[in-house]
């Protein structure tokens, strides 16, 4: 009897561990196709929903499994354990060496898989429960409510521990051998009822081996292969809570991507942050307060410390890391020239949107500086609510200039940001400027009172941008001049509507 009671214990432990394990594997597949394949939300639904489907699939298939259901379970662990723990490192192999597509098809194929072996687990482990002498309804009871809290105990635990700490690929290695240790140690609880059981842990403890090599170099290797992604050597790489950074250096050029996004190369960054700063302050009458949402580089603070009038400067960047990176990277402090080693610069890592929700200070310049709008908490950033939010924020005779992706690659969606912006009732121009590390990328600028382009004077010491060549950013060629489309295929982007990411997508996907 107290023997039974061990084991049935045991299996509620196993099952509310493995589930631990399946929730990571499932948000894991996601966080890996969002940073390769972009557009987190797509490819969340679709891991997810591959994922379940996949359970579904095992929890059939799992009817046929009637003998040895101890041993059974071990070897899907071993599997889940083997396919799982390599597919991360596999899956940046194939997105440097393969051709395009076949990424998405290995990760949504190991989804599946995993799913399928992970639906196999919990019926089998009610049926072993109940085979033991648990009643059907408490063994399901009990083993269900194992999977579900350690769902909940899986996701924190890679949000705040495995995703930041480790990475993707260390994580899939690192949880792999979880899966392992659980196995071996059922197997040993079992033992008496299994044939040859040390033979099972002896190829459990090889597999274990080559799994725990893959924490210790696993990293290392596909570092190499995620090196193929750029086109520069890689100088910085880190996962931090909110993206991945990195940074290349060839030959002097320097370039930040964020989830491999370009920010800036440092051949030409310059043409982008004068164009972002100089005319919205020289259209301000007392540019006193400025706010950047964004610029966590500290590119546009370089500009702005530029003008002697400007008594405070407040950065709102969600991630602390890309901050303190641009304070004391050698690199990046030698491009912005210190940016941030001054008082009157103060710093808020917190989400731009929230930001502007609880802060109630009135700003002469607002500068946002944000990522395009490729997901669901950026394009948040582009819509209605927020340009209110802006507005509400921007004192009387104050400027704001927006980034707003390139008009020549993603026209409707430069024109729609432009008619979102003009939706809140704030004035706007039209700028666009060759950035060739970019191409051609596009501004609005915005104020809440009429006014001239020509009243642009530059003042500061600039490497690239003139009164004259502003007044030339305004013109636009017939091909990508949409502003007098009358909103035939231009739309509002709302929190409720959010057109833009679609959109982008669409017009990105060809370059």
């Amino acid at each position: 009897m107290q023997d039974n009671l061990k084991k049935t214990s045991a299996i509620y432990w196993a099952s509310g561990i493995v589930s631990i394990c399946g929730i990571i594997f499932e948000v894991l597949f996601g966080a890996a196709g969002s940073y390769i394949l972009g557009d987190g939300v797509k490819q969340y639904t679709l891991t997810i929903s591959l994922f379940l489907t996949g359970m579904g699939i095992g929890a059939v298939i799992s009817e046929k499994v009637t003998r040895n259901l101890i041993l059974s379970f071990v070897w899907i662990e071993y599997l889940i354990a083997i396919i799982g723990g390599f597919s991360t490192f596999i899956l940046f192999g194939v997105t440097a060496y393969l051709s395009a597509g076949t990424d998405a098809f290995f990760l949504y194929s190991i989804t599946l898989i995993v799913g399928t072996l992970t639906g196999v687990e919990l019926p089998i482990l009610i049926r072993k429960a109940n085979e033991i002498g648990e009643t059907l309804n408490r063994s399901a009871a009990r083993v269900l409510f194992s999977d579900y809290a350690g769902g909940l105990i899986g996701g924190m635990l890679f949000v705040y521990i495995l995703r930041p700490q480790f990475g993707l690929v260390k994580t899939a290695f690192v949880v792999a051998l979880i899966n392992i240790c659980v196995a071996i140690w059922l197997l040993v609880q079992f033992k008496n009822d299994i044939k040859n059981w040390k033979i099972h842990g002896v190829l459990g403890g090889v597999i274990f081996t080559v799994i725990l090599a893959g924490v210790f170099f696993g990293e290392e290797m596909a570092f190499k292969f995620e090196q193929k992604l750029y086109r520069d050597p890689i100088v910085y790489s880190e996962q931090t809570n909110y993206q991945k950074i990195v940074l290349t250096k060839e030959q002097g050029d320097l370039r930040l991507f964020l989830d491999g996004q370009l920010q800036f190369s440092s051949t030409d960054e310059y043409r982008y942050h004068e164009t972002l700063v100089h005319p919205a302050v020289s259209l301000t009458d007392k540019p006193s307060k400025v706010l950047i949402l964004g610029g966590g580089d500290g590119l546009a603070i370089r500009e702005l410390k530029k003008y002697d009038n400007i008594e405070s400067i407040t950065v709102v960047d969600l991630d602390p890391r890309m901050i303190e990176l641009s304070k004391t990277h050698h690199d990046i402090v030698k491009l912005n020239n210190h940016a941030f080693n001054t008082d009157h610069v103060m710093i808020e890592t917190k989400d731009a949107f929230n930001f502007l929700k609880e802060n109630s200070s009135i700003y002469n310049v607002i500068l946002i500086d944000l990522p395009d709008p490729n997901n669901e908490s950026l394009n948040k950033l582009y819509t209605l609510e927020f340009y209110q939010l802006v507005r509400n924020h921007l004192a009387p005779g104050g400027t704001v200039m927006v980034q707003a992706t390139s008009p020549t690659f993603a026209t409707e969606v430069y024109w729609s940001i432009d008619k979102t912006v003009k939706a809140t009732g704030l004035k706007t121009e039209n700028l666009h400027v060759d950035i060739p590390s970019f191409g051609d990328w596009g501004f609005i600028l915005a104020k809440r009172e009429d006014f001239n382009i020509e009243d642009v004077k530059i003042k500061a010491d600039t490497r690239f941008i003139t009164n004259d060549l502003v007044q030339a950013m305004t013109y636009f060629g017939k091909d990508i001049d949409l502003e007098n489309d009358n909103g035939t295929n231009l739309e509002i982007n709302t929190l409720i509507n959010p057109i833009l990411i679609e959109k982008y997508t669409k017009a990105w996907q060809h370059y």
